[in-house]
């Protein structure tokens, strides 16, 4: 091929873009994977601040047990022996504390072990445990893109496609407590229980109950993966490039692309797995329908995060300190701890992590708030390291909020816990190039189409965390399934079935 000309561009390089580039590569496509930071791997970022690693968007994952789907996502791209988990403690990955009512529960992983444990929890209420999660088999069972070797783009609703878990829940028990540990992981994709299908948060939590997991140097071990099997085949990674303008445009494709360094680039196909109201900003209106115009702008966004990074410092009574996932409930309703704009407090996730750097260890505890684009929208039109007194006044008193709130629950950290660094929707927006600054994309709500597959010209093409599902499976996963549009069937189930064997 000559030079700036390539069988796909990639737009974007998070988990999908890289899932994305990997997958062509290796079925023998030249790639171009554009950028528009300074440096790829979006939200699987770290930073480092005095020496201490933090990640920025990627914590923890379900799926890398021993035939979950992302460890059979990583075999396919030969990429899972450089990937290290470091799973949770497997009785009590999960602690949740109800503050206002001083009761804690411990939630282990294995569905199993978490019906044994709830049904311990909750006696009167074997019958709705044993219901809830027979239903979330049932989902993930009817659903093929839990399977690589069945992967379709031809998404067939089923019923609980079209019911949200607020109403299955309400359905199979009245107990309050229950209810808000059955939904609790919608802190992982940042819907409310009465706007998300029980569809899509079965299909988001089934990995998450059979297994949880962070990784060895954090979302920073998937993004050097990649980089080094890029090296064993034609992909080109370009930073702080992007697309501007599609020329060249016959029989409904497009021929040539336009990056904002002026350079014209020639691509068979282009894959972006961007957010989608940035990808409607690319494409030319005149081959629009206002049908599918008013579709991508109806989309929500999903929850974002109020963020504090923190360490231990010295000696403290913990000489075992555990790396899980603490979430602090003020009130019993997922719904409106979903909902930052209260006055209230919302939810808090603290995730306890033990890592490493050079010759030292930390103890880290990252916390996680949820938040809304109306609590910085005063600043929106400000940048980092230019905001004004007022915003820097916010991130300070949501930060003592966050510190009281950790030490009424640890009081041992007192004296102890070092506030490293903290993060609003607009530091997100900012760093990660989102547009809001949420975390999960788009809410994934009921009856919801999302963009996915081809686009109204036939050779640009949708991935990504809003096309399918929030989080690294759900991203990864899109890319799986939008690559049969890309490649010759045959050749992409030879490629599925021998690497899975492999």
């Amino acid at each position: 091929m000559r030079k700036n000309q390539y069988s796909s561009i990639v737009v974007g390089s998070g988990v999908s873009g890289l899932t994305g580039s990997l997958i062509l590569a290796m079925n023998g496509h030249k790639v171009l994977l554009l950028e528009k930071a300074p440096r790829i791997g979006g939200s699987l970022s770290r930073f480092y601040r005095n020496g201490v690693p933090f990640d920025t968007g990627f914590h923890f994952t379900g799926g890398l047990h021993k035939g979950g789907v992302l460890y059979e996502m990583l075999s396919v791209l030969s990429i899972r022996e450089l990937i290290q988990p470091v799973f949770l403690s497997e009785d009590r990955a999960n602690l949740l504390y109800f503050e206002s009512e001083n009761r804690r529960y411990e939630i282990p992983y294995g569905v199993e072990k978490i019906k044994k444990r709830l049904k311990d929890y909750f006696p009167d209420e074997a019958a709705a445990i044993d219901i809830y999660f027979d239903k979330v088999q049932y989902v993930c069972d009817q659903t093929p893109t839990m399977n690589l070797l069945k992967l379709t783009t031809n998404h067939n609703d089923i019923d609980e496609d079209f019911i949200a878990l607020e109403e299955v829940l309400n359905g199979i028990t009245q107990n309050r407590i229950l209810k808000d540990l059955l939904s609790c992981f919608a802190m992982c994709y940042g819907v409310q229980p009465k706007e998300v299908s029980f569809a899509n948060h079965s299909r988001m939590c089934l990995g998450l109950y059979q297994s949880i997991a962070r990784i060895r140097d954090g979302g920073g071990a998937f993004i050097n993966a990649f980089r080094t099997k890029f090296k064993d085949f034609d992909v080109e990674v370009c930073s702080g490039k992007y697309i501007t303008g599609l020329t060249d445009i016959h029989d409904d494709k497009v021929g040539r692309f336009i990056l904002n360094t002026g350079e014209d680039i020639s691509a068979d196909h282009c894959l972006f797995t961007i957010h989608p109201k940035e990808i409607l900003k690319i494409l030319p209106k005149e081959y629009l329908s206002r049908a599918f115009i008013n579709r991508v702008s109806s989309f929500e966004s999903s929850t974002g995060f109020f963020s504090v990074f923190t360490i231990l410092e010295g000696e403290y009574e913990e000489p075992d300190f555990e790396e899980t996932i603490t979430t602090l409930l003020p009130g019993s309703d997922v719904n409106e701890l979903l909902t930052p704009a209260s006055d209230s407090d919302s939810a808090l996730v603290l995730i306890k992590s033990i890592e490493r750097a050079g010759d030292k260890t930390y103890k880290i505890i990252n916390t996680f708030e949820p938040a809304c684009f109306m609590d910085i929208e005063a600043w929106k039109d400000s940048s980092t390291g230019m905001r004004p007194q007022a915003y820097y006044d916010y991130k300070k008193k949501k930060v003592e909020k966050t510190v009281e709130r950790i030490l009424k629950v640890f009081p041992q950290y007192k004296g102890r816990l070092k506030v490293i660094d903290s993060a609003s929707m607009l530091t997100f927006r900012d760093y990660l190039n989102s547009p809001d600054g949420s975390a999960y994309g788009i809410k994934q709500k009921v009856g919801q189409y999302n963009l996915v597959g081809k686009l109204p010209l036939r050779n640009l093409y949708a991935a990504g965390q809003s096309s399918l599902l929030p989080g690294i499976v759900g991203a990864m996963m899109s890319s799986f399934i939008v690559a049969r549009s890309i490649i010759k069937e045959d050749q992409y189930n030879r490629f599925l079935s021998q690497n899975l064997c492999n």
